[in-house]
């Protein structure tokens, strides 16, 4: 098994496959990428090498490895607070005092960060102090997406495992197997605009399953049915706000992909049809439209206002 459920990121594979094989394993890494990179993934997968009991680290097979896959090792514990934006400095002192106290049953006591960059600075503060002097089975995995604002004395003791995109080849086969209902096009947009970070480009094809509101969208901008379209955008005044921002998101994106079309790119066949239906200039001024909505929702404006302005930007659109 080793780090093959990783994709990409060899010369990082084989430095971490290297530095386990030799008994080399520092106490404390950070691992570093944009959201979708594989950050989560990497560190499942280092926990499980530091608890393996098998040859090939991680087997995947032993014990400790399943239980670390699964999430349920005893030894191997995250270290967050969901709820709130930040990781608090008593979370951290709490750790100090369950850090002295030897593993269950593994050989390490894993700590595992999936938000590092939002420790307060006090917080940071308690934990350097822990990760300058850890106990000698304490192994501690800060992951972030921006690295930067972890303080330098923190960053300073830290290996530092910067994930990058997957190649396109090995990215667009796996793509296939996880979507293979979606169209080579589509996979091919979805890998482009994520930048080669898969975990963002399965975001974007899961989006891409079409709320029927959108599906009707396209065929009435297709149609150009003015007055349909507006009766559209009045009847998302009944939805949730929940369901409306993700709503704008959705249309958002599906504008954006079509000038994407436009400009010879690849992109989803709704998309090539959405761009086949209005010109570029349109498509740019709903993209700009469905920012304002989303900004103006986010400011709390109220979702009748947001409609009303949603049919005189389908109307002039059509107009146009």
């Amino acid at each position: 098994m080793g780090f093959d459920a990783l994709l990409g990121n060899q010369d990082l594979k084989r430095r971490l496959s290297g530095t386990l094989h030799q008994g080399k394993a520092g106490h404390c890494f950070l691992i570093a990428g944009p959201s979708g990179s594989g950050k989560r993934t990497l560190a499942r997968l280092l926990a499980a090498a530091l608890e393996c009991e098998g040859r090939d680290q991680p087997c995947g097979c032993c014990g400790p490895c399943r239980k670390v896959m699964a999430d349920i090792h005893p030894d191997v514990i995250t270290v967050d607070t969901p709820e709130r934006k930040t990781v608090p400095v008593e979370q951290i002192r709490a750790l100090q005092a369950d850090a002295y106290i030897r593993p269950n049953e593994g050989r390490r006591k894993v700590y595992c960060f999936p938000r590092a960059q939002a420790l307060t600075e006090s917080a940071q503060n308690a934990l350097l102090k822990l990760i300058e002097e850890p106990p000698s089975y304490g192994v501690f995995l800060l992951l972030s997406d921006n690295p930067e604002k972890l303080l330098p004395t923190v960053r300073s003791r830290c290996a530092m495992l910067r994930l990058e995109p997957v190649p396109r080849a090995e990215a667009l086969e796996w793509l296939e197997r996880r979507f293979p209902d979606k169209s080579p096009g589509a996979r091919l947009a979805a890998y482009d605009r994520s930048g080669g970070y898969l975990g963002q480009a399965a975001e974007l094809l899961e989006r891409e399953t079409a709320a029927p509101e959108t599906a009707q969208l396209l065929e009435l901008l297709v149609r150009r049915d003015s007055l349909a379209l507006v009766s559209l955008a009045a009847s998302l005044e009944r939805k949730s706000r929940e369901e409306f921002l993700t709503l704008l998101a959705a249309w958002k994106e599906l504008f954006s992909l079509a000038l994407m079309a436009r400009a010879g790119a690849a992109a989803p066949e709704d998309a090539v049809r959405m761009a086949g239906a209005l010109a570029g200039a349109a498509l740019m001024q709903c993209v700009r439209a469905m920012d304002t909505c989303l900004d103006a929702a986010n400011a709390n404006v109220g979702q009748g206002h947001l409609c009303g302005f949603l049919a005189a930007l389908l109307g002039e659109v059509m107009a146009g």
